[in-house]
């Protein structure tokens, strides 16, 4: 199911990643919810495509989102790539 608001995201996702990543997360979530409706679509390796269920595809799809932009530092902390 989407996430309408920050508060809404899993507790891990808000308690690691900074307030923009949060966004970007969120935003990256609800538009793969609603890209993967249909199981065929659904990221993942191709023989379990189908079978991957549409939330474990947004997060996947969100998660690789903020990696894109974001990364762990020395201390563990999710910080925004140079």
């Amino acid at each position: 199911m989407p996430y309408e608001r920050r508060k809404d995201l899993p507790s891990a996702v808000r308690v690691s990643l900074p307030a923009h990543a949060q966004d970007m997360y969120l935003a990256a979530y609800n538009g793969a919810w609603d890209s993967y409706a249909d199981p065929d679509e659904r990221k993942g390796p191709e023989e379990r495509k189908g079978d991957a269920s549409r939330q474990e595809s947004a997060h996947e799809v969100a998660w690789a989102a903020v990696t894109r932009c974001y990364e762990k530092d020395d201390d563990g902390d999710w910080v925004r790539k140079e």
